[in-house]
């Protein structure tokens, strides 16, 4: 029988096993454009799991792991593929709701209903991804189970038909099979199943390697809580290594020094040879995590929030419970939860309404949990969350039957133009439904554009891009790579112009533009289109992107 003791190391293997090819996972990823990657997502969606797991005694139960297992999946995913495998654990947790250790039949069980929980979630899902991967590894097991009750063996099964699966994604994929890869997502999943069978076949937890994305496996001591005051400057402690590269957009760990003091303190960058080592006491770690990645890639990454952890320590909450929600009274009828990264793009929503910003997008995707948290900070009892990138909406969604006493909607924003003009259409004389319609309307009607670098080697549409080239994304494709970013922020509104000639022009730049670039792009409009189109320029100070562009 697999036992609860089983299944909580399998997890902690599992989520040390995807950290270890954390890179490689997300180096499978096709699209050029730098993001909040599979592996990445992965990895710190299980790791929430994992350094659950590492408070349960060994006499737990397997229902009891697979539920706190489910429930700290759901609260840490990150990103599509950091959602749908808190879906897939939650079935598991459905099949062993209440047992005490499970056999083969519980085993296929519980692979039936994870790949229910994970198909129900997507509204048109697409075979070749890790969806197919989990419902062969299911299949697999169910038919083992209907003549063999070893659980060991319905597991091992399961594996096997994982990994085949996954080897024939790109035959169901042809951009897979033309990049040479196969699917990010299935790839993980393979990873963390493998780290599970580790510990039932041989009782073996594989460890992290060094130079991993490490996932904790233990809840921090009371005696490394912050001791500090409720009122924390600075709320966040982050740690990481960066690993240099040759190819990385900045090179000067001085200039990383700096950006880190004009946001927080006990800045910490230390230069070696081949790594940067980095601390920070800020209030964003997003955009610490953005700013970081324009040096190499992030390595041991680690995130406390200090006033939580203060918080509880001074509450006596103890080791594996939840922390406290910081939550705000719902004395208004309406509140808005917006995610987006840069000083200037988060004053611009709080200017025309948003209760609270999240601090993420591209490269760093907020949890369930952040968002949940949101929520709960938002004094409303009707709560709108804008998440305004195609990554971050099922975690959003997650949240909604999690926030007790508000009424959430989440609305498909999946760009910042997008949530600016869904938060404009906002009319508090309208109910809640003719809200959510008419802003989704005023979303759908905005052309959007992002001009950013590629963050890899690819083919667009059988031409070459490079790493480092820019990009110009309209309206979700990329249309324009050259050398130069005010050029291919000209064509991109051009491209829009075509089909919105009468439209409302907006350029937001970012941290890595300028209003002077700003300037020399309008000025290039108005030389072919005239004086009479509007143009606003916005200083978003957004990471990632140089410019945002949108035209409605």
């Amino acid at each position: 029988m697999i036992t609860g003791k089983m299944f909580r190391d399998g997890i902690i293997s599992a989520a040390n096993n995807i950290a270890n090819s954390r890179q490689a996972v997300d180096a499978l990823n096709i699209f050029p454009v730098p993001d909040g990657d599979t592996g990445t997502n992965m990895s710190m969606t299980i790791g929430a799991a994992a350094k659950e797991m590492a408070v349960l005694p060994d006499d737990c139960t397997i229902g009891e792991a697979s539920t706190r297992c489910a429930s700290a999946l759901l609260r840490g995913a990150r990103g599509n593929s950091g959602v749908i495998l808190s879906l897939i654990f939650r079935g598991f947790s459905k099949g062993f709701k209440g047992l005490d250790e499970a056999d083969g039949t519980a085993v296929a069980h519980a692979f039936t209903e994870g790949v229910d929980a994970a198909y129900k979630a997507v509204m048109k899902p697409t075979e070749g991804t890790i969806l197919t991967v989990i419902r062969k590894a299911s299949e697999a097991a169910n038919d083992l189970a209907s003549t063999n009750a070893d659980p060991f063996k319905v597991a091992f099964s399961a594996l096997m038909a994982a990994k085949e699966a996954l080897a024939k994604t790109p035959e169901q994929l042809p951009v897979l099979k033309k990049a040479g890869v196969v699917d990010a997502g299935g790839q993980g999943l393979v990873l963390i199943f493998e780290g599970i069978e580790s510990v039932l076949a041989n009782d073996v937890i594989i460890q992290p390697v060094a130079g991993s994305s490490v996932t904790p496996v233990a809840m921090p001591s009371k005696s490394t809580v912050a001791e500090a005051s409720d009122d924390i400057e600075f709320g966040y402690c982050s740690e990481f290594l960066i690993e240099k590269s040759n190819a990385a957009k900045e090179k000067d760990p001085l200039k990383l020094r700096a950006f880190l003091e004009s946001i927080g303190d006990c800045v910490v960058v230390v230069d070696d040879s081949d790594i940067i080592k980095v601390h920070v006491h800020s209030n964003e770690p997003g955009n610490v995590i953005q700013n970081a990645l324009k040096y190499g890639q992030l390595i041991n990454i680690k995130i406390d929030n200090m006033r939580y952890q203060h918080r509880n320590a001074n509450e006596g909450v103890k080791e594996g419970e939840k922390p406290v929600m910081p939550k705000a009274e719902p004395v208004n009828e309406y509140g808005f939860v917006a995610v987006c990264a840069g000083e200037g793009l988060s004053e611009l929503f709080k200017d025309i309404g948003a209760d609270v910003v999240v601090s993420g997008g591209q490269t760093m995707n907020p949890s369930t949990d952040d968002i949940l948290n949101a929520i709960m900070a938002t004094p409303a009892k009707k709560v709108f969350v804008l998440p305004n990138n195609k990554n971050i909406i099922m975690a959003a969604e997650q949240a909604i039957p999690l926030a007790e006493g508000r009424e959430v909607r989440v609305l498909q924003t999946k760009t910042i133009p997008q949530g600016i003009s869904a938060m404009l259409m906002f009319d508090d004389t309208e109910d809640i439904d003719a809200n959510q319609m008419n802003m989704m309307d005023a979303a759908e009607n905005v052309a959007t554009a992002q001009v950013t670098f590629a963050a890899r080697d690819s083919e667009v549409e059988g031409k070459p891009v490079k790493q480092g080239d820019i990009m110009g994304i309209c309206n979700g494709k990329i249309k324009f790579v050259g050398p130069d970013i005010a050029d291919i922020t000209f064509k991109s509104v051009e491209k829009l112009l075509k089909k919105k000639q009468d439209g409302i022009i907006t350029l937001i730049y970012g941290e890595e533009a300028d209003e002077e670039m700003a300037t020399q792009v309008e000025e290039k409009l108005r030389a072919k289109y005239g004086d009479d189109i509007e143009i606003s320029i916005v200083d978003g100070g957004q990471p990632v992107y140089y410019f945002i562009i949108s035209v409605e």
